[in-house]
């Protein structure tokens, strides 16, 4: 049973469409500080641990939340939670606006990872609840974060460069845009018939930091995961190492053009996601997972060579692969996973995502200061590259048992 708002004058597919765009937005606002680092560097003259830091206390104030109140619209709806969200990320945004040192910073990421860990897992599982066709929530899924983090970059890039009040500019449009969305929100029908609690005790355990994949999923969610880590340590590799590369070994500065390799990035994701869409899941996750390691060769290339054009077109194709395989993995994950358990495993698939997202990239920001940013780029790309390898061996193995054990049978 699918719970309507009996007052909600917008449809189940115009719903599916309006969460979308918050999850789009999300993932824009996630992305917008990342050009603006080097002008809070120069505004207050902080280190590079500090900048490191910096992104890991969003990191894991985003996988705390999610940890706890993840699979929470389950029991109490999408809807909430989501609203919930919207209005602490509002919040963040309007400290970052109004931030004045690194303290104020730091407090704005916490503020903005809690939001956006706190929405993703409703987010995600929404859009899947509301979807036309089963085709359609893990496309949308696919592309709509893609796209988010690179238009937020390219965006916040160039309204740093060009626009006036750089550390503030940005920050305002993005607080206008998520109030209109939180009211519009309000209007859409619940997309599930939450659970509710039975004691005080439920509410903790439900509380309590836990992942949780249904045993009847286990087997797939394994084969997908080395495909999850190889995905998401991609991000995090043009996020986190990115801007360094693109000044330090290139000599390109601005933020537009830092912005503009995770735009390259993430919108060839959003292209491969779109045109691979009716691929069966397995063979495009495979296809993905190949692709992004023969992208990602020509990033090391690029960067272990110095020549630009080389390592801009592997961003190109290795973000292809990123999104044909995130899409397969999706599509694999939204099959199996019973209708009332979307929330917790979507939420348990995103801390495997923000995890190998955020951890290697402190990593790699920590090991720049002892071997180097070239050889932490080199040994960074290679193990995502082993990875991507992993996950379509993993895949070619559980196909080959699946056609024996039919033989057989």
């Amino acid at each position: 049973m699918v719970v309507t708002a009996p007052s909600s004058r917008i449809s189940r597919t115009a719903a599916f469409w309006i969460v979308g765009i918050v999850f789009f937005t999300l993932m824009a606002s996630s992305a917008a500080p990342s050009p603006l680092y080097p002008v809070y560097q120069q505004a207050w003259g902080f280190s590079s641990t500090m900048l490191t830091f910096v992104f890991a206390v969003y990191a894991f104030a985003l996988l705390g939340a999610i940890l706890t109140v993840g699979s929470l619209s389950d029991h109490v709806g999408r809807r909430p939670i989501v609203i919930s969200a919207l209005v602490l990320l509002i919040v963040s945004l309007a400290v970052f606006a109004l931030a004045d040192s690194v303290t104020w910073l730091i407090v704005a990421r916490i503020l903005q990872g809690i939001a956006a860990g706190a929405a993703t897992g409703a987010l995600t599982a929404s859009i899947v609840d509301l979807q036309p066709t089963a085709a359609h929530g893990p496309l949308l899924n696919s592309v709509a974060p893609s796209i988010g983090l690179g238009a937020g970059a390219l965006g916040a890039g160039t309204l740093v460069q060009f626009a006036p009040f750089p550390r503030v500019t940005v920050f305002v449009l993005l607080i206008v845009v998520l109030v209109v969305l939180t009211a519009v929100v309000a209007l859409i029908p619940e997309s599930t018939e939450p659970r509710g609690f039975t004691s005080r005790r439920h509410v903790a355990q439900t509380l309590r930091p836990r992942l949780s994949v249904p045993s009847s999923m286990r087997a797939e969610f394994l084969i997908v995961l080395p495909c999850l880590i190889a995905t998401w340590a991609l991000g995090g590799f043009h996020l986190s190492l990115g801007p360094s590369i693109i000044g330090t070994v290139f000599g390109l500065h601005g933020a537009v053009l830092s912005g503009f390799d995770i735009f390259t990035l993430f919108t060839a994701g959003a292209l491969g996601a779109a045109l691979l869409r009716n691929v069966p899941p397995r063979r495009v996750m495979t296809i993905g997972t190949l692709v992004l390691a023969t992208g990602l060769v020509g990033n090391l290339v690029g960067l272990a060579t110095g020549v630009a054009t080389v390592y801009f077109v592997g961003s190109a194709v290795s973000g292809f692969g990123w999104g044909a395989a995130f899409l397969g993995s999706m599509r694999i994950v939204g099959e199996v996973t019973p209708a009332d358990q979307r929330g917790s495993v979507f939420a348990t698939m995103f801390v495997v995502n923000y995890v190998a997202f955020s951890v290697p990239a402190i990593i790699g920001g920590v090991a720049v200061h002892s071997i180097g940013l070239v050889t932490t780029g080199l040994i960074y790309g290679s193990v995502v590259i082993a990875l991507a390898l992993w996950s379509s061996i993993a895949l070619w193995s559980a196909a080959g048992a699946q056609l024996a054990a039919r033989r057989t049978g």
